[in-house]
């Protein structure tokens, strides 16, 4: 079964950007493109009224037609549809995902806090879909000459994550930079003297292992940085056209599950972000 790229609206600028960002990449991979609106309000309206509130109704409508003109018109022969869901959105996409072939949110809509780096509904989104989420962040107009940035770390996510940035890259006819972050121990980095080179090497061998399978067609380059991967990846984006980093989803687990890696990305990166799951014991 084909499934869809699924993109969350509110009428706000951040979900109207990911309308632009997910119709783009909709008509790059060849994916459907489903939006969806969703509103607890309009379940509370409607129980209230009996069937359903006017207002609430017409301005999803509206927000629906505005985004399907968007789309449209930035990708006319993209095969696009919508729909009006009356539940909380952080629920719904989440649901979303379990058909989809990815789910793509804005960085804040109209509920979020005015201080707040992410809103609640894309963090929650990112942390417990099963497909991969992109988080909308920075300029969707990237260089012409931006990479995919693909975090490279030791969990089982590893795999699955460079599949997605290869494949990305693929179809942007870019090239994938391998980043994988090393640290000294504490004890010799307090005694300021220069890092056994051990470590870095391991690092390298690091990311060899982990694009050793990957396909000839797509340039893969390999950077280590010394200090924290989520610094090394927030720098990467800012020449990058996306990020990539992989999330761990464990069974029978409540509560946010990303990693304090995927955690900063998410709030810091200037570019969009994807979130790729992969499901351990």
């Amino acid at each position: 079964m084909d499934l869809p790229l699924v993109v969350g609206v509110d009428g706000s600028e951040p979900s109207l950007r990911a309308v632009d960002w997910a119709a783009d990449e909709a008509a790059r991979r060849g994916y459907a493109l489903r939006i969806v609106y969703a509103s607890l309000w309009e379940r509370y309206e409607g129980a209230a009224h009996g069937h359903g509130s006017p207002g609430v109704r017409l301005r999803g409508e509206e927000v629906l037609d505005a985004a399907l003109h968007r789309a449209g018109a930035r990708q006319p022969d993209l095969k696009a549809t919508a729909e009006i869901v009356p539940e909380e959105p952080e629920y719904v996409l989440v649901r979303e995902a379990r058909q989809a072939a990815a789910v793509a949110v804005g960085t804040r809509g109209h509920g979020g806090f005015a201080g707040a780096l992410l809103g609640s509904v894309s963090v929650t989104v990112a942390a417990h879909a099963h497909c991969p989420v992109i988080v909308v962040r920075g300029d969707t107009a990237a260089p012409a000459d931006a990479r995919v940035v693909v975090g490279v770390g030791d969990g089982a996510e590893t795999a699955a994550t460079v599949r997605y940035a290869v494949d990305a890259a693929r179809a942007r006819r870019t090239s994938v930079e391998a980043v994988r972050a090393w640290r000294r121990p504490s004890r010799e980095a307090a005694g300021g003297g220069p890092a056994d080179p051990a470590y870095e090497e391991q690092a390298a061998r690091r990311l060899d292992e982990a694009l050793r399978d990957a396909p000839p067609d797509v340039e893969l380059l390999r950077r280590t940085v010394e200090g924290h991967a989520r610094r090394a990846l927030v720098d990467a984006s800012y020449d990058a056209e996306l990020v990539v980093v992989g999330a761990r989803r464990r069974g029978g687990r409540f509560g946010l599950q990303l990693g304090r890696v995927a955690h900063a990305v998410l709030h810091h990166a200037a570019c969009p972000v994807v979130v790729v799951p992969q499901r351990v014991a």
